[in-house]
């Protein structure tokens, strides 16, 4: 999953953002893209050393998507929450995975199913405003 789900869509995916003139998109898809493919290649290929090695790698991560809630701000409030929650998911495992204890690492799990269906959500609303559906979901726009 995160190799080919995770990883390889979410470039393609990227690339498609790229070509449609969505620079946040195709950054977000190919970076994020990456990200699973990293974990995936890592995991299989036992390549993480340690939980500390891992905490400084989210870290980074975690870094990058804060970054990514701020291009967010100016899009709708569907969008801001998914990136507000998955920068918690990120904190909360990598302050976990650098001595934090099991309790934030069940709290990033959870934030993360939290992430995943607010995303889903979200993807679906794209996918219905983009065809001549029979409803839409609204992601409360900001403008």
């Amino acid at each position: 999953m995160a190799l080919f789900y995770g990883g390889i869509v979410h470039v393609l995916a990227g690339v498609w953002e790229f070509r449609s003139g969505n620079t946040f998109g195709a950054t977000a898809f190919s970076s994020y893209g990456a990200f699973w493919l990293a974990i995936g290649w890592s995991v299989q290929n036992g390549l993480i050393p340690n939980a500390t090695a891992f905490g400084y790698f989210l870290l980074g991560w975690t870094i990058f998507t804060l970054l990514m809630f701020f291009g967010t701000l100016r899009a709708n409030f569907a969008l801001i929450a998914v990136f507000g929650l998955l920068f918690l998911t990120f904190l909360s495992l990598t302050i976990a995975e650098l001595g934090g204890g099991s309790t934030f690492g069940t709290l990033g799990g959870w934030l993360g199913i939290i992430t995943a269906l607010v995303a889903w959500y979200t993807a679906l609303a794209g996918v219905l405003a983009s065809r001549k559906s029979m409803f839409t979901l609204p992601t409360w726009p900001r403008s």
